[in-house]
């Protein structure tokens, strides 16, 4: 295995991994619990810092790839260099995969913004309720509207 190769094959590991984590991040937000959203944040950041650094493992694990580390560069070198075949069906795979992870990302933050808009509307809608129905008691303190004019006045 050549040194490209195998840090391909480490970056299919762990966007793997952070795929797997991308779909519990899901099911933990369809569950309406959100409580291990800041475990499954502080993997995700950690993956992402993994990644990077093995991004940049790609680029010095060949000659050429210094420089330039985008999808097009390295699709160019491969073309460049026949003999790395195992590297490109490599590099093929981690795209697969580096798409399956981005679509889910962005799924995800649609979630997370539909619940964001949901909780805000709910908010808003309490806040409204609060102001239209607050009254003053005879200590100075707010108090709710019970609905009846007579408790109300008491």
């Amino acid at each position: 295995m050549t040194p490209l190769a195998g840090v391909l094959a480490r970056e299919i590991d762990l966007v793997s991994s952070f795929i797997s984590l991308l779909k519990k991040e899901q099911e933990t937000l369809k569950s309406g619990q959100p409580d291990d959203l800041v475990k499954i944040n502080t993997e995700k950041v950690k993956l992402v810092e993994q990644l990077n650094q093995l991004g940049t493992e790609r680029a010095l694990s060949s000659s050429g790839l210094e420089s330039a580390v985008d999808q097009t560069s390295i699709a160019l070198w491969l073309a460049q260099h026949p003999q790395e075949k195992q590297s490109a069906a490599l590099w093929n795979e981690l795209i697969q995969f580096a798409r399956e992870a981005k679509e889910l990302h962005n799924l995800n933050g649609q979630l997370v913004a539909m619940y964001l808009r949901q909780a805000n509307d709910a908010l808003a809608i309490l806040a409204q309720r609060q102001q239209e129905n607050t009254l003053y008691g005879s200590n100075g303190q707010s108090s709710l509207l019970t609905g009846s004019r007579i408790v109300d006045s008491a």
